[in-house]
């Protein structure tokens, strides 16, 4: 992914959107280059498919140029977006049945593992192969049932809260809520069992 010109960070994603809509191209390359990357991240480890994630994310991005007249701050950019991101896996999904392997990149795994264990009493043995962690940790994550893997990437990927995770999906807080309570519950049981 090439460089793409950034605004300040002190610009919101919505403000951005907004000029993007009022015609200032500029806008539009760095609302994507703030997040091509967690986006694309979302899509693949929810479908295991990097082809597909390069595919679902052009679609997104079309779907937000195409939105971007109609545009509304209802909520954040990153609920609506990825809110727009979900509602693309629920049709793929109804198309095809999903795969479940995923490739290991070490980083983004080690970066997932570090957010399950943040919270838990439980202490990876840091001599463990990196890589060897972090084919765990995929595997562990591909073994989650659908709507809670979805709510833990939403959390990871997109940092959203549990009320923007949410709006995204379309349940009730409660409902996210315990869909993460379980995901992190079922990593760390299938993460301790084999560390």
């Amino acid at each position: 992914m090439s460089e793409l010109p950034q605004a300040p960070s002190s610009v919101s994603d919505e403000t951005l959107m907004q000029s993007y809509a009022a015609g200032q191209a500029t806008a539009f390359e760095s609302l994507y280059a703030r997040h091509a990357l967690r986006l694309w991240r979302y899509f693949f480890r929810n479908t295991a498919d990097a082809a597909l994630a390069d595919d679902l994310s052009q679609d997104l991005w079309f779907a937000v140029v195409d939105s971007a007249a109609s545009y509304e701050v209802r909520s954040k950019f990153t609920t609506w977006l990825f809110t727009m991101a979900h509602h693309r896996l629920v049709d793929h999904w109804r198309r095809r049945k999903p795969g479940l392997s995923l490739s290991a990149d070490t980083d983004e795994s080690l970066r997932l593992a570090d957010s399950l264990f943040a919270a838990s009493g439980f202490e990876p043995d840091h001599s463990l192969d990196r890589q060897l962690m972090a084919q765990l940790l995929l595997d562990a994550l591909a073994g989650l049932p659908a709507e809670q893997r979805e709510c833990f990437l939403l959390q990871v990927e997109a940092d959203m809260t549990v009320a923007d995770i949410a709006q995204a999906t379309g349940v009730a807080e409660e409902t996210a809520k315990s869909r993460l309570r379980y995901a992190r519950a079922k990593l760390r049981q299938a993460l301790e069992g084999r560390l």
